[in-house]
């Protein structure tokens, strides 16, 4: 199975931690934060495969950060994670066409399934 390096933007400090160490656990790298400028920031200086992160959060929001990571790295797969789900999918989001979308409340068993799904395809 492919290990993946995850960059994971979420604002919610205690799903941020279950999140990113259910993904450990399944063998992945993860860099975190709380929020998207920051997470912008760090893409500038690293490569990963796939960017996690929630729609709403203070400062560059989730949809803006995935707009400005794909256009840097267009290999970079995107998933959405919120309780938004509409938001996401509105074309005027001009989210990623690529991106996927998973909804909250989800089980952890289900994001690290849909991530190792994105991350072999």
């Amino acid at each position: 199975m492919a290990m993946a390096h995850i960059l994971l933007a979420e604002d919610d400090e205690s799903l941020r931690r279950f999140l990113a160490a259910a993904l450990v656990k399944a063998g992945h790298t993860v860099t975190d934060f709380g929020d998207g400028d920051e997470a912008f920031n760090c893409l500038k200086g690293f490569r990963f495969d796939l960017l996690l992160t929630d729609i709403v959060m203070p400062g560059m929001d989730g949809i803006e950060l995935a707009k400005r990571a794909a256009e840097m790295d267009s290999a970079l797969k995107i998933m959405f994670i919120t309780g938004f789900a509409a938001v996401a999918l509105h074309p005027s989001s001009q989210a990623p066409k690529q991106a996927k979308v998973l909804s909250k409340p989800f089980h952890l068993r289900e994001i690290v399934q849909e991530v190792e799904r994105m991350i072999a395809a």
